[in-house]
């Protein structure tokens, strides 16, 4: 076999192996990200973006009891050159490799709930109604 066709193999094995790696390795795979998707049921329209393998582990406790019973939607392969509906990608991936998981909010909703929710983190022996 020649040199240069012994190059060409070897440059070809080294582009297959980086195909085949996870997604949050150093082999291009860095853009994108596997979640689930869950439906909250006491919280008309927000949905909390999880990854596919720490799933809600990392979700703080009182945001779990804020929300209610979860219901799983979805799973989403996300890609930052893909959109999404009612959220920025890219912050929907960057928190999730950062925090673990991404709520998202109806329009309007937003500020009412990180009231609440930020009153219950400063005093949570406070018997407050989570609706």
């Amino acid at each position: 076999m020649s040199q240069e066709s012994s190059e060409s193999n070897e440059s070809n094995e080294s582009n297959e192996s980086n195909d085949q790696g996870g997604l949050n390795g150093s082999n291009g795979l860095d853009n994108k990200v596997l979640c689930k998707v869950y439906r909250s049921e006491r919280q008309q329209g927000a949905y909390l973006y999880t990854t596919l393998d720490q799933g809600l582990e990392p979700v703080p406790g009182l945001l779990l009891s804020k929300l209610g019973d979860l219901t799983e939607a979805m799973s989403l392969l996300l890609e930052s050159s893909r959109k999404l509906a009612n959220a920025d990608i890219d912050t929907v991936m960057a928190a999730l490799r950062d925090d673990g998981f991404y709520l998202q909010m109806p329009p309007g909703h937003a500020a009412s709930f990180e009231a609440s929710l930020a009153a219950l983190v400063a005093n949570p022996s406070a018997k407050q109604k989570l609706s």
